[in-house]
């Protein structure tokens, strides 16, 4: 019984990723600033893949500037800070760095 409750108590507090990275990007209103296909505030995922296609270190890159926020990248309107945590941040860099161009 004892190890049940520890086992529960584990997955309890392990991290939930959705799904499918497309629906956490709905959740956390990413799609109100960038289009799959299309800028609207910021570039579309399709570009920022084309931008980091290939460069070493794009996926931790990327989720630091998802997570951390970034300014001067594409241009001069900075992208906030995002309340995600370190697994959805590297989650949804890995989905747009898979985006075709």
């Amino acid at each position: 019984m004892l190890l049940r409750c520890v086992l529960l108590s584990s997955l309890l507090a392990m991290p939930v990723l959705a799904a499918e990275p497309q629906d956490l990007a709905k959740n956390k209103n990413c799609f109100a600033c960038h289009g799959v296909d299309n800028k609207i505030v910021g570039p579309a995922w399709k570009d920022v893949a084309a931008r980091f296609k290939g460069q070493k270190g794009a996926e931790k890159l990327l989720a630091d500037k998802i997570k951390n926020g970034s300014s001067g990248t594409w241009g001069p309107i900075a992208m906030p800070p995002n309340p995600v945590t370190d697994a959805e941040a590297s989650q949804l860099a890995k989905w747009i760095l898979t985006r075709k161009y």
